[in-house]
Order: C-alpha cells, then sequence, then structure tokens
C-alpha cells in the first residue's frame, strides 16, 4: 500500500528524486524557450523553404522518436504524413540499432532525427543515405555528438539540444521531462516554417508559460489534495491505469503517460481512445480487474493477503471535434463496473497549450509514481 505522505514529505522526495526527474518536470518551460533560442540561432527561423515536403520520415532510439513522431503527427494532421523509421539491430544500445530508408524517399522528403545520445553509428549512416538522396536532414541532439558532425559534414542542420547544467554526461531517459520538449520544440518551430503546423513564436511562449504554471500546481511543496499530479498518482498507486482518451491531444498525451509510467516507475498501463476504448476494454473491466470482482466472502479476513490489482481508469479529454463526446458513456462503462474514474481536461488554449498541459501534469504524475516506489 502507498503511504500518502511519502507524496507530501519534499525531503523524502528528493532523497529519491537521484534522476532529478522532478527538477527536469519542473523546468519544461525553461527548456521549452532554450531550444526556441538554439533554433533561431542554427537558423531555422530564417528559412525559407521551397514548398511543403511530401512525406516527413523520423528517426531516432526508442520512446524520444515514438514521442516526437506521435506528436508531430497529431499536430500536423491531414497536412502531411508523418512516418517513424522504426530501427532493427540485435540490442536496444547504440552501437546496435540500424535504420533504413524506404524505397521511396528522395528529394522531396523531409528526414527529422531525434536523439538525446547522439552516438548511435546508425543513424550517421542514416545521414549518409539521405545525403546520397538528396533528402533535407535536420536533427536535434547533443551538440559536439558524432551525429552532429555527421549532419554538418553531409549539409544537414544540426540543433544544439537544449540540455541542463545538472545532468549527467549519460544519455537521459527518453521519458524524462526534460527530453521531450528539449527535442520537440526546435522541429515544432521547423515545421512551423514549411507551413505544416502552427508553432509560431507566440504561440511557444504560450506553451512554456503554460508549462510554467503546471510546475507551480504541481510541485512537491503543494499537497496532494489540491496537487492534480499527486492526486493522480495516489490514485493509481496500487491501481492498473487504463488510459482513455478524446480530442487531438489527448492521445498522444495519453501514450506517453503509459510510457513514462514504464519507464520511469516500471508500471504497467493500457491506453485507448474514445470510442472505441469502450469496445477494447469493455471485457477487461467486467473481469478480475473490475474493483467490485471478488467471488469469495465479502465478510472474511483480508489482513493477511495480498491487495488485489484492479483496474481504474483515467479519461483524459480534450474539446472534442463538433461538441460530440463519448465521455458520459465512458464513465457509465467503468462505473457499471465498479471501476473508479479520473478525469483530467487542460484549460482553454491552443492545441499545443492544451496538449502541453495534459503532458506535463501525466509527467508530473509518472514522477511521484516512481519516487514513491523509490523511497
Amino acid at each position: 500500500m502507498l503511504d500518502e505522505s511519502l507524496l507530501d514529505d519534499q525531503e523524502a522526495l528528493a532523497r529519491a528524486d537521484r534522476r532529478e526527474l522532478l527538477r527536469g518536470a519542473a523546468e519544461a518551460g525553461a527548456r521549452v524557450r532554450t531550444a526556441v533560442r538554439h533554433a533561431t540561432e542554427a537558423g531555422i527561423a530564417e528559412l525559407k523553404p521551397d514548398g511543403r515536403p511530401r512525406a516527413i520520415l523520423i528517426a531516432g532510439p526508442g520512446l524520444a522518436a515514438i514521442g516526437v513522431a506521435d506528436l508531430l503527427g497529431s499536430l500536423a494532421g491531414a497536412a502531411c504524413p508523418v512516418t517513424r523509421l522504426t530501427p532493427g539491430g540485435v540490442a536496444p544500445a547504440a552501437g546496435a540499432l540500424l535504420w533504413e530508408l524506404p524505397g521511396w524517399a528522395g528529394p522531396v522528403d523531409l528526414l527529422l532525427i531525434a536523439t538525446p545520445d547522439g552516438s548511435e553509428p546508425g543513424l550517421s549512416i542514416l545521414v549518409e543515405q539521405a545525403y546520397r538522396r538528396g533528402l533535407t536532414v535536420v536533427a536535434v541532439c547533443p551538440p559536439h555528438a558524432p551525429l552532429a558532425e555527421a549532419i554538418t559534414g553531409s549539409h544537414g542542420l544540426a540543433v544544439p539540444m537544449a540540455t541542463a547544467p545538472y545532468e549527467p554526461q549519460a544519455p537521459a531517459a527518453a521519458s524524462a521531462p526534460g527530453s521531450l520538449w528539449a527535442l520537440l520544440t526546435p522541429l515544432l518551430v521547423l515545421l512551423d516554417r514549411t507551413g505544416l503546423l502552427s508553432a509560431p513564436p507566440d504561440v511557444l511562449q504560450k506553451v512554456a508559460d503554460r508549462l510554467d504554471h503546471v510546475a507551480e500546481r504541481c510541485g512537491p511543496a503543494i499537497a496532494t489534495y489540491s496537487n492534480p499530479a499527486k492526486t493522480l498518482a495516489a490514485e493509481l498507486a496500487e491501481a492498473l491505469p487504463v488510459i482513455w482518451t478524446e480530442g487531438q491531444s489527448a492521445g498522444p498525451a495519453g501514450r506517453r503517460f503509459v510510457a513514462a509510467m514504464a519507464e520511469l516507475a516500471g508500471r504497467p498501463a493500457l491506453t485507448a481512445e474514445l470510442p472505441e476504448a469502450l469496445a477494447a476494454h469493455s471485457v477487461l473491466l467486467s473481469g478480475a480487474l473490475a474493483a467490485g470482482a471478488d467471488p469469495d466472502d465479502f465478510f472474511r479476513d483480508r489482513v493477511e493477503e495480498a491487495q488485489a490489482l484492479h483496474a481504474r481508469v483515467v479519461l483524459l479529454r480534450d474539446r472534442p471535434a463538433g461538441g460530440r463526446t463519448a465521455a458520459p458513456a465512458a464513465r457509465d462503462l467503468a462505473l457499471s463496473h465498479d471501476t473508479a474514474i479520473s478525469e483530467l481536461e487542460p484549460e482553454d488554449g491552443s492545441d499545443l497549450e492544451t496538449l502541453a498541459e495534459l503532458i506535463a501534469i501525466t509527467d508530473f504524475a509518472a514522477v511521484y509514481l516512481a519516487l514513491t516506489a523509490a523511497a
């Protein structure tokens, strides 16, 4: 059982936070501002692209590239197909990963690389392939990394990843709160220049401000009863999280939340988008994971028994198209099976702002789950 007093014990959280996860979550807004500055200094803001690319290809290791591709694909919508290049190889290690361009890729396509490492030989080989085929290549990676040198030698554009002085020399976890915005922001600036999405400087400033606002609401000094991230962490501590999403921004945020819980806290979770989630998870909620599922005597002594794992639904919502919503049906399904449900809905704003708020709150929740498990 989770000792909820740990969530309000700042000293215990600080001792458990050896990876500086809380600090990274709190500095997400500052990371966006630094990344915008790096993109400007690299010359992205001055680019004058000759039309839109036919397709965008995204490469990088593990959850870093998965998250960036998912978010950019959602934000770009139908304007341009976004495809992640899945790496092959014999192990999830920098030296063992290989990427291949699809046969159709050529001069009218754009290759984006996002990595918090930059030492992967396979990415340097991919850059050479792209150069030979005439693709435009833009990468976000740590400065002075081998990949940055390969990009420069192939007439591509390398943008230094926004890092903090306290971060260790080893590559950050792909789901670490600071990594996502450091990798994503320069690519948002780039795709704004191509007209594939809207991320002008004033919008990115609002995103940074929204992230700062969430950090003020969700920081370790804020008590659990008024802290949405601590509250969510407490609710999920002894449950199997079932994340249901509705709205354009909520889908990527839900998938990132699942990835962050797995990588940072070692917690399994499921996710699906409404209304399909109602059919996909209906049997799950009616089985042994439902909170009301207990075939034995209700009044027996359970003191010596391990607590049963039950599902808890988390509904992430963001302005469904046309005002149509499956949220009432989702609540009815969960409650009909005695399954508790938590809800998060962002304040009004642009797609990027609402996306940032959902990601920031769930990032803090994943961090609190990780720290209470380690305390």
